[in-house]
């Protein structure tokens, strides 16, 4: 009797020290999926969202997206004004926190070719240009991905056309009125602006008194690794 007692006790210490704790899972339970799995990766990946994070330091270019120009015109609704259809923009990263932070980059190019004008009295475009480069540059990880450019340690954003005319070369000057803001997009991996608002300050009376840029450039890629993968925003 003694010894069925002892090996009754003894077996139920063992079954008490081998079960799981009430709301455990069983030892052998599958875990979560990989794929269920998310770590925090950085606001700017190359490839896609679950690429490598892009350095600091990465130089980042696109040209303007297939089939689109850049334009400044001088009404939000209108067409009037200059349209360039080359616009190379170059940037270099600065920042890139876990998302979803805001990726920082220095904007140190943004050049313009192939523009034309259908402004009253101007024959051809000599040239457009920015001045006051670098500019700074957010890209927010929140939702709608907005992009903020700011002015640099160089003065305000500026843009500058000099204009062929019936009357000779005249040139027009205009400063930025505001915020110059856009967003990015993942699915053709683009950064747009649309009507960003600039005001003259300096040049012809026979410049407009205002001009509204408007652009999407994509895709845009990490020219700093090899084979210039194309960059997410996450």
């Amino acid at each position: 009797m003694r010894t069925r007692t002892c090996l009754a006790l003894a077996a139920l210490a063992v079954a008490l020290t081998t079960a799981p704790a009430a709301g455990a899972a069983p030892a052998d339970a599958p875990g979560p999926a990989a794929s269920d799995v998310v770590a925090a990766g950085a606001v700017l990946t190359t490839g896609g969202p679950d690429g490598p994070a892009v350095a600091v330091g990465d130089v980042l270019v696109a040209p303007l997206a297939a089939g689109t120009r850049a334009t400044f015109y001088s009404a939000t609704t209108g067409s009037t004004g200059v349209s360039c259809g080359v616009s190379p923009f170059t940037a270099r990263v600065t920042g890139n926190p876990a998302a979803p932070g805001t990726a920082t980059e220095s904007l140190t190019g943004l050049t313009f070719g192939s523009c034309t004008a259908n402004i009253t009295g101007v024959t051809s475009v000599k040239s457009l240009t920015v001045g006051n480069l670098a500019y700074n540059v957010s890209v927010g990880g929140a939702p709608g991905y907005p992009v903020v450019l700011t002015p640099g340690a160089a003065g305000p954003i500026q843009a500058s056309a000099v204009l062929n005319s019936w009357f000779g070369t005249i040139s027009c000057t205009y400063q930025l009125s505001g915020a110059f803001t856009g967003t990015a997009d993942n699915a053709a991996h683009s950064l747009t602006f649309r009507n960003e608002r600039f005001v003259k300050s300096g040049g012809s009376s026979l410049c407009p008194a205002e001009g509204y840029f408007s652009a999407g450039y994509g895709p845009m890629a990490d020219t700093s690794q090899a084979g210039s993968p194309s960059v997410h925003v996450n």
